[in-house]
């Protein structure tokens, strides 16, 4: 046999021994919790769905992962988070850019039909949604001690669950890992960020390969986010309440919260505000018949913009909450988080009957392998069984410096018709942390079109609007989030 023969076969071997190396690699995935059908689609889904628990400490943390359409070994692996605190992140997963379309108008009682979501974040990023913190949608706890938590508490968690996530799919533990999430995940992609990155430095095994993250209409700190701040510019700016009302608010508000017009002056912005759709002031607001009495409507606006600097105090400032979930008028005293709202009704302005007939159908759990309703209990959009401190964590203004300054890249997105969080707090705090301006404000580009707006500062840290998209960017603007979140995961100028 000749020297190059030998080297030629040499070279053969190599190259099959690799492939089936690799072959083993992608099989390394625990098979029991892949997922081979979904009641209500008909066809052969895109790429591996796995589910299942990932169990320590007496809690149950339910995920869904979905293997990248594109390149798995090498796109990022993403974790998504809803917020609430308490709301289950199958509302990203069923609403916003999950791999599913769901089709309305089934008759009652039967399951919807799934459709392919073309602008599904799985195209390009491999995707993990988790129910957290435990107690929330269909993860649990036969301990029921484990449902009291605050944000420390929750991002210590879901780091557990990731290092034992990576351990049950070591394949990915190479991948470009980023965490994500809207709405109170706000506070959580900052803290479970810091915490990871604690972890990194400790050597705690395995190492996670942590490169950024992203926060889409993110509450982040209390006055940003407040009234002052983020509401009434908004509102002013959107034409929603008068010139009158917003110089009102200005000379006996800003700066003089003793002064004893400030309080009827705000009043006067959320009776103006009352009866829109808090999420997106262009959508209706949908309205449960079965919440309502006396054919009485519902405040969308929360009870949580009066707490914020302007009349209450730092306790009831640190019990508010963001996500899908708004009081029913006059029922509610400030100061309410959402497990207590959740004894009142549903969640408002938003109908959530498809996930919630999908998820609570005992075919759809055993084929996501989630225990059924006997054991996890009903899901629901936003958990009403947890107790969480919210804004035990303070302000995100330090983690977010502390993490962009390490050399973690960081998106902060804004839909722009969202009232909930409104972008002029979002733009207002990116804009406070004093970061050199690399990339001057300017439009970015999705299908031709002018798409909303960015700004990218130094330590690649970047603010961008989403025109025209409410507080869930991707359900309202789904071909333009997909094509900002794959020039941004790719490296790419959005």
């Amino acid at each position: 046999m000749g020297k190059g023969y030998k080297l030629y076969f040499f070279w053969v071997v190599s190259v099959c021994l690799l492939l089936s190396f690799a072959e083993l690699i992608i099989e390394a995935a625990p098979e029991e919790a892949l997922i081979t059908y979904l009641p209500g689609f008909n066809g052969t889904l895109p790429s591996k769905h796995y589910g299942g628990y990932v169990t320590f400490d007496e809690k149950n943390l339910f995920y869904y992962f979905i293997v990248s359409e594109r390149n798995p070994s090498e796109d990022p692996v993403v974790l998504w988070l809803n917020g609430g605190p308490g709301c289950s992140s199958f509302d990203g997963f069923v609403y916003e850019h999950g791999p599913f379309n769901y089709e309305e108008g089934q008759p009652k009682g039967s399951l919807p039909i799934l459709h392919l979501n073309p602008y599904a974040w799985s195209k390009v990023s491999n995707i993990i949604y988790l129910d957290s913190p435990c107690g929330v949608g269909l993860s649990y706890s036969t301990n029921t001690s484990k449902y009291t938590t605050d944000d420390w508490h929750t991002a210590a968690d879901t780091h557990t669950f990731l290092l034992k996530w990576f351990e049950l799919y070591p394949e990915f533990i190479n991948n470009p890992f980023y965490i994500s999430g809207e709405s109170y995940a706000g506070i959580y992609v900052p803290t479970l960020a810091f915490e990871v990155v604690q972890g990194i430095k400790a050597g705690v095994q395995p190492i996670l390969n942590l490169k950024g993250y992203l926060v889409g209409n993110g509450v982040t700190d209390t006055d940003y986010d407040g009234t002052l701040i983020s509401l009434v510019p908004f509102a002013h700016g959107m034409g929603l309440i008068s010139d009158d009302i917003y110089e009102d608010v200005q000379s006996s508000c800003y700066g003089n919260y003793t002064d004893p017009n400030c309080p009827p002056s705000i009043d006067k912005v959320y009776e103006t505000l009352d009866g829109l759709n808090i999420y997106d002031i262009l959508e209706p607001c949908y309205h449960d018949p079965n919440a309502y009495k006396d054919g009485k409507g519902n405040t969308s606006l929360p009870v949580s913009f009066r707490q914020l600097g302007v009349t209450e105090r730092p306790l009831k400032v640190r019990k508010r909450m963001f996500g899908r979930a708004w009081p029913l008028r006059g029922q509610l005293k400030p100061g309410t988080l959402w497990p207590e709202l959740a004894q009142h009704g549903s969640v408002m302005c938003f109908n959530d009957e498809i996930a919630t007939a999908w998820l609570n159908d005992e075919s759809v759990r055993k084929a996501i392998h989630a225990k059924p309703k006997s054991i996890a209990g009903p899901w629901e959009l936003c958990s009403g069984r947890i107790s969480y401190a919210s804004f035990s964590s303070g302000s995100m203004l330090p983690y977010h410096k502390n993490l962009t300054t390490q050399g973690y890249r960081a998106l902060i997105y804004s839909g722009d018709h969202d009232m909930c969080v409104p972008f002029t707090g979002t733009q207002a705090w990116t804009r406070s942390l004093g970061y050199k301006i690399v990339d001057e404000w300017r439009s970015w580009i999705s299908n031709d079109q002018v798409a909303g707006y960015l700004q990218g500062y130094d330590y690649n840290f970047t603010f961008l609007t989403i025109k025209g998209a409410g507080h869930t960017v991707p359900e309202y603007k789904p071909r333009e989030s997909l094509d900002f979140y794959r020039h941004w995961l790719d490296g790419k100028p959005i």
